[in-house]
């Protein structure tokens, strides 16, 4: 499962992360380039301890679709030596929150049939689902495999069976009676992506770890004096709301 497998080196897995979020747009708008941001330093930056997790409370999600919510994104981007995961980021307060504006809903998607499974890529998106229905349904249909196989839901297993059973999932070798299962799994690894790289004003990347761990700046409004320079940007991430890492 090469999207989170333990033998994948996390920083690899977060500079390709990298070149697929919106929020690189940041830094290209202001000419500092992924080969500067991403630069080894000197001396490793110090990741902030972990953000503490609050008491927040889902607003879309069932109780059980919380529960495999943050155990989903827990093994997607893990906490390690590197520092705090996706969980800990608050990429799962991140999706539930998306759950509840007009993309989750595909108000911003054409959304007219006819549909066809089996269309070229270039043709986008063909299902009759919005990113809600895929949630609902992605989540029931495997938490239900896991229950016919082991009696326990997705977030009961433990971490090492939690890989396999994602494993499974984006390899398609679990079949879902109402989507399919790899469109379920690539929703869910976008959005904890999303989560764990966002402004922490959408309810992820606390404490700025996601963006800390790359070595990205933030939302700082000028970089001009460090554009031509093959080093390291030296100071700390700034979010949106001027917070700083």
């Amino acid at each position: 499962m090469p999207e989170h497998a333990p033998d994948n080196p996390r920083r690899d897995f977060l500079r390709k992360t990298l070149t697929l979020i919106p929020v690189v747009t940041v830094a290209t708008s202001t000419g500092l380039g992924a080969g500067q941001l991403l630069a080894q330093p000197a001396h490793e930056p110090k990741v902030p301890a972990t953000p503490p997790a609050g008491h927040y409370q889902p607003t879309f999600f069932t109780a059980e679709e919380w529960a495999f919510v943050q155990a989903a994104v827990s093994r997607i981007i893990p906490a390690d030596e590197l520092g705090p995961g996706a969980l800990e980021a608050g990429a799962a307060e991140f999706i539930d929150r998306q759950m509840n504006t007009p993309y989750a809903t595909g108000a911003q998607w054409y959304m007219q049939g006819p549909f066809k499974a089996d269309a070229a890529p270039e043709l986008g998106y063909q299902l009759q689902l919005s990113p809600q229905q895929i949630y609902r349904l992605g989540i029931a249909a495997a938490d239900a495999w896991c229950k016919n196989a082991s009696g326990k839901t997705f977030a009961e297993q433990d971490s090492a069976t939690r890989d396999k059973v994602l494993g499974k999932i984006e390899a398609g070798e679990i079949v879902f009676e109402q989507l399919p299962a790899k469109v379920f799994f690539s929703l869910l690894v976008q959005n904890t992506r999303e989560g764990f790289f966002c402004d922490p004003i959408h309810g992820g990347n606390k404490g700025m770890v996601g963006w800390t761990q790359i070595g990205f700046p933030g939302a700082r409004a000028d970089f001009m004096d460090w554009v031509e320079r093959n080093e390291p940007y030296p100071f700390p991430a700034v979010s949106i709301r001027g917070e700083r890492a």
